[in-house]
């Protein structure tokens, strides 16, 4: 019996192979486009140009330009902090060791992909109710993430409150705006240490 024409394959890939993969195409070029012009200077034709596809492909995908942003940043917030919460359940020193190394990989990743720092950091903030709560989901995230970095044991209960975490991921965040906008003047470790000194609440 013949295939289903959504199933018909080309080339190996499925239909849905190949949509998944135009998916990928923009949600990556979205990252650089933004990153480099900013969220509200990009077009979806722009983004389409840096992904090598036509505007048709944009639509199959996403039914907006605010919504491709949710998926540029959930991919890029969340590649960040898989990233983060292996160095977590890795490191066998301290809390205060632990603690810094996942904020020093925190910083480091926004200095080695200022790209996709800006988007994680700057151009989510204050597009849209949508847009807002996935941010405000993310930080919520990273706060535990945190909040578990320096928990006595790397499994325990956190002893942080939600506003504490906030207040500390917030100030993080702040950090890290100040630093981008300095060129990243001071180095990894140093602002790592800085960052640490606030964060140590999460442990109280």
């Amino acid at each position: 019996m013949a295939e289903a024409a959504g199933q018909r394959h080309y080339g190996g890939h499925s239909t849905e192979q190949r949509r998944l993969a135009r998916r990928e195409r923009l949600i990556e070029a979205a990252t650089r486009v933004y990153g480099e012009v900013g969220y509200r200077n990009a077009t979806v034709k722009a983004v389409c140009e840096a992904a090598g596809l036509t505007e048709r492909y944009f639509y199959e995908s996403f039914a907006n330009s605010e919504a491709l942003l949710i998926a540029a940043f959930d991919v890029v917030s969340h590649r960040l902090i898989d990233c983060l919460e292996a160095i977590r359940k890795d490191h066998a020193g301290s809390t205060d060791e632990r603690g810094h190394a996942v904020l020093r990989a925190y910083y480091q990743a926004l200095k080695d992909d200022p790209v996709g720092a800006q988007l994680f950091v700057v151009e989510i903030a204050r597009v849209g109710p949508a847009v807002d709560e996935v941010g405000a989901a993310l930080l919520r995230e990273f706060g535990e993430l945190l909040s578990r970095s320096l928990a006595p044991e790397a499994n325990a209960k956190l002893k942080s409150t939600e506003l504490v975490r906030a207040g500390a991921v917030g100030a993080m965040i702040q950090i890290a705006k100040a630093w981008i906008r300095s060129g990243y003047a001071r180095s990894v470790d140093a602002v790592a240490a800085d960052a640490l000194k606030i964060c140590r609440v999460l442990a109280e």
